[in-house]
């Protein structure tokens, strides 16, 4: 029975991942295509303050930004908290210690 890193298995995940979205973007573009073939031309309505909105483009930017730092504040908070529960570990220079005194 083959052996799987845990690298290997996210690998392969992620590759998976990769490849649905595609498929879901390239069955979208399919789908705009094909709507844009059916549907009569509508002139496009002039939405007042339209030009005040943000563009999907940059919704979506800024949302990963924000998730980006998100993701690398709980990062930093989980490695603060492995290091401040280091003396509890077996193997710790600090469990080592108290062992000792006991």
């Amino acid at each position: 029975m083959p052996r799987y890193s845990p690298q290997d298995v996210q690998d392969e995940l992620l590759k998976v991942i990769r490849t649905s979205q595609e498929t879901v973007v390239e069955a979208v573009k399919t789908w705009v295509d094909t709507v844009k073939a059916v549907t009569p031309k509508v002139p496009s309505a002039q939405l007042p303050l339209a030009d005040k909105l943000p563009r999907p483009q940059d919704i979506v930017t800024n949302a990963y930004d924000f998730a980006e730092k998100l993701l690398s504040s709980q990062r930093q908070f989980a490695q603060e908290l492995v290091q401040a529960t280091a003396p509890l570990r077996p193997g710790s220079d600090a469990h080592r210690e108290q062992a000792a005194a006991e």
